[in-house]
C-alpha cells in the first residue's frame, strides 16, 4: 500500500490519539520545554555574550568558566544569532531578541567583507584580523550559516537591513561557489578545474587540494540556508537554487542508498576508497564513511525545503527522508541504551556496515530525536518511531544533559565518561542543534509545528 499521503497523514495521528497518549505528549512537551529553558538557554545566556568586543564568546570549560582564545568563527556567531532569534519567537521574549541584535551587529560590522563581499570564516576575538593571518578565510559552508541566521533575525526583528545582507550573501555565494555546469555549490570559492582527469586512479586525498569536489555537509546546510531565506524573500533565482539543492541532496548525495555520500566529484561521481588497500581505505575513511547524524538531519532539512517550496504530496522527498531515518535506525542506532553512533563504513555495497566511531555525539542525538518524532507524525501507524523517540529522550536526559552545571556534554557519558570534564563550548560546539531539536519537538508534541500547520487546517 502506498504510504505517500505526505503531510496530510499528520492529522490522523492526533485524531486517533488515545487520552493516555495525549497526556503523555503533554508531559513530554513540558519536560522538553523545561530542559530548553533551564539546561540550554539559561546555561548559555547571558554568559556567552561578549560584553567587551560584541558578538559571542566561544570557549567554555566544563563548568562554564571562560577559557581559550575566544576566536570569533562565523558558524558559531551565526548559530547564536539563529538560536536567540528563534527563542525570541518561540517564547515571545524580548530578552532573546536583544541578544540576537547584539550578535547581528558584530556579524554585520566585523565579519562582513565590505570590499569583496562574503563573510570571513574565522577572526580574532575583536574581529580585527583573520585566523590564521593572511588566509582567504571564506567558504560556502560558513556563509550559508550567516544566511540562516540573518533570515531568522529578520523574521524576529523585522529589521530589513538583515534581510538585505542575507540577500547580498546569497549573491556572493552564487557568484563565487555555484557550479554553472554541473550545478550545486563548491565549498571553496577558489574552486578550479582539477589538475588531473576526472576519475584518475591517483586521487588526491586532501580536500583542500580538490576544490572541485562537492561535499554533503556544505550542501545540506546550503539547502537549510536557502530554505530559510526563501521563506523571507520569494525570489525566482533563489527558488531555482533551492529546488536544485533539494534534488541534488535527495537524488545525488542520497540516491537510492538511504545515506549520504560524503564527497562527490564535480560531475557527481561519488568519491570512494572501498576498493583500495586497507591502509589507504582507513586513511581516507573520512571521505566516504556513513554519518548517521547528517543523514537524520538531512531527512528533516529535505522535508523542510519541500514544504517551503510549496510542493504538495511530494512522495519522492518523503520516502527518501523515511528511508534515511530507517537506515540510521537499522545500522547506527543503539537499540539497548538508545542513541545514534557517529560513523559507519560499508566495505562493499550490500555488506553489513561496520561502526568505525561509536561515539554518541551531542548534535547527532539532537538531530536524531527531532527526526524520530517527525517520522512518528508523518507515519503514525508505525509506532516504532514514537517508541524510539521516547527512548532517545531518555538517553539524552540520562547521558547527555549536565544536570549539575547545565548544557549538554560533547558525547554521551555511557561510552565517553571523560566528556564530563570536556569543554561545554568551543567554536564547533554551540547550542543550535539541541535548541532547534527541542523547539521542533515541543511544537510537534503540541501539534503546532511549522511543517504541518497548513496541511492540518
Amino acid at each position: 500500500m502506498r504510504q505517500a499521503l505526505f503531510f496530510l497523514l499528520v492529522p490522523v495521528l492526533f485524531a486517533g490519539c488515545t487520552s493516555n497518549h495525549k497526556k503523555e505528549m503533554q508531559l513530554l512537551a513540558g519536560e522538553l520545554d523545561s530542559s530548553l529553558k533551564n539546561d540550554l538557554l539559561k546555561a548559555w545566556y547571558p554568559i556567552a555574550i561578549d560584553t567587551v568586543y560584541d558578538g559571542f564568546l566561544s570557549d567554555f570549560a566544563y563548568d562554564w568558566q571562560p577559557a581559550g582564545t575566544q576566536d570569533k568563527m562565523l558558524v558559531t556567531q551565526a548559530r547564536h544569532i539563529w538560536t536567540t532569534s528563534s527563542a525570541a519567537m518561540f517564547y515571545k521574549d524580548r530578552k532573546y531578541l536583544d541578544i540576537a541584535r547584539h550578535g547581528y551587529h558584530f556579524l554585520k560590522e566585523r565579519m562582513w567583507d565590505s570590499v569583496a563581499g562574503g563573510f570571513y570564516m574565522l577572526l580574532t576575538r575583536d574581529g580585527s584580523q583573520a585566523v590564521p593571518a593572511g588566509s582567504l578565510n571564506k567558504n560556502a559552508y560558513s556563509n550559508a550559516f550567516a544566511i540562516y541566521a540573518l533570515s531568522a533575525y529578520y523574521k524576529c526583528s523585522g529589521d530589513t537591513t538583515a534581510l538585505q545582507l542575507a540577500g547580498r550573501t546569497f549573491s556572493w555565494l552564487d557568484e563565487h561557489c555555484h557550479d554553472p555546469l554541473y550545478k550545486g555549490y563548491f565549498n571553496n570559492p577558489l574552486w578550479k578545474e582539477p589538475s588531473m582527469p576526472q576519475g584518475s586512479s591517483a586521487m588526491i586525498t586532501s580536500t583542500a587540494a580538490r576544490t572541485d569536489w562537492k561535499d554533503q555537509n556544505s550542501s545540506i546546510h546550503i539547502l537549510e540556508a536557502l530554505t530559510a531565506l526563501y521563506s523571507c524573500l520569494p525570489d525566482s533565482l533563489l527558488k531555482e537554487r533551492l529546488s536544485e539543492m533539494l534534488c541534488l541532496v535527495r537524488d545525488s548525495f542520497a540516491g537510492d542508498k538511504g545515506y549520504l555520500v560524503q564527497f562527490m566529484q564535480r560531475n557527481w561521481v561519488p568519491v570512494s576508497y572501498r576498493d583500495s588497500a586497507a591502509a589507504v581505505r582507513e586513511a581516507n575513511s573520512f571521505l566516504d564513511h556513513v554519518s548517521f547524524g547528517h543523514d537524520v538531519e538531512a531527512a528533516y532539512l529535505m522535508l523542510e525545503a519541500s514544504h517551503a517550496l510549496g510542493l504538495e504530496k511530494d512522495e519522492k522527498t518523503l520516502l527518501m527522508a523515511k528511508k534515511m531515518v530507517d537506515h540510521a535506525m537499522a545500522r547506527g542506532w543503539d537499540a539497548s541504551k538508545g542513541g545514534f553512533y557517529n560513523e559507519g563504513y560499508y566495505l562493499k555495497p550490500g555488506d553489513e556496515i561496520s561502526i568505525i566511531d561509536s561515539s554518541k555525539v551531542w548534535w547527532v542525538q539532537a538531530e536524531g530525536m527531532n527526526s524520530l518524532l517527525l517520522m512518528s507524525r508523518l507515519f503514525p501507524r508505525e509506532n516504532r518511531y514514537f517508541k524510539a523517540f521516547r527512548k532517545q529522550w531518555e538517553y539524552i536526559k540520562t547521558w547527555l544533559i549536565d544536570h549539575e552545571h547545565g548544557g549538554w556534554y560533547a558525547n554521551g557519558l555511557d561510552s565517553h565518561y571523560g566528556s564530563k570534564k570536556t569543554p561545554k563550548g568551543s567554536i564547533w560546539k554551540v547550542n543550535y542543534h539541541d535548541s532547534r531539536a527541542l523547539m521542533n519537538c515541543i511544537r510537534m508534541l503540541k501539534n503546532e509545528d511549522e511543517l504541518v500547520r497548513k496541511e492540518s487546517k
